[in-house]
């Protein structure tokens, strides 16, 4: 026991304050992933409810490709294809350079794809949840139809697509782990240079098991109040 709070210790000869940086990283990373996500798949939602045949094609095989292939695979293709690509484009205007693209700008583009691939078909299922008087009466108030999205139909489709984003939010915490192979400090890259150094690999992977359910009962606190917030005004009636 003593030996183990040694190991957890912050300073020298601890690697608490190693962990702590690792959740930092992997919170950061969920943080930073989510407002992209959902507004990505917020606009694929509403291209998949164009009455224009190109934007739902477009849209369709946007979620098909992101949802079809493993995360993993995504995560390198972002990471590895966009420093391919770059390097190409450099070397065609005659730049010879290396380049390296940020571990956790990569992780965070490549979780948003797959994040916003699901997240529009939650936005999607919402959007027809919603009667079409609602935008018949926008329309016969004089609302234009921006006006009409952000005061009338945007607070019903957050309401209602609020607990399938809610799990869509914990899923994507659990999928930052993935940066890890990718050589960003997140929790589980940490716990693993930790688990090796000291030979304590229960210990470490033990304590990032705990963190991450920590996180997800945090997290389902908050979408529960939330939750709470957007429903107020039908316990008010």
């Amino acid at each position: 026991m003593n030996e183990a709070l040694t190991l957890l210790s912050f300073g020298e000869g601890g690697w608490g304050d190693t962990i702590a940086f690792g959740i930092l990283v992997t919170v950061s990373l969920a943080i930073a992933t989510l407002p992209f996500g959902l507004f990505l798949g917020f606009v694929i939602a509403l291209a998949k409810n164009s009455s224009e045949p190109s934007l739902r094609l477009a849209a369709n095989i946007y979620t098909t490709i992101f949802r079809g292939l493993p995360e993993l695979l995504t995560l390198f293709l972002v990471y590895f294809g966009v420093q391919i690509g770059i390097q190409y484009g450099l070397t065609m205007i005659g730049v010879e350079t290396y380049v390296e693209v940020n571990s956790f700008v990569a992780g965070m583009v490549a979780l948003a794809f797959v994040f916003s691939s699901y997240a529009s078909e939650a936005f999607l299922s919402a959007f027809r949840g919603i009667p079409d008087g609602q935008y018949e009466g926008g329309k016969a108030l004089g609302m234009s139809r921006f006006k009409t999205m952000r005061f009338i139909i945007l607070p019903q489709l957050i309401r209602l697509a609020l607990p399938a984003l809610g799990n869509l939010w914990l899923i994507l915490v659990k999928e930052t782990s993935l940066v890890s192979v990718i050589g960003l400090a997140d929790l589980v890259r940490e716990a693993g240079i930790a688990a090796r150094v000291t030979k304590e690999p229960f210990l470490f992977f033990g304590i990032a098991c705990l963190v991450y359910l920590v996180l997800a009962m945090i997290s389902s606190a908050g979408l529960s109040r939330v939750e709470r917030w957007t429903k107020r005004g039908e316990a008010a009636r």
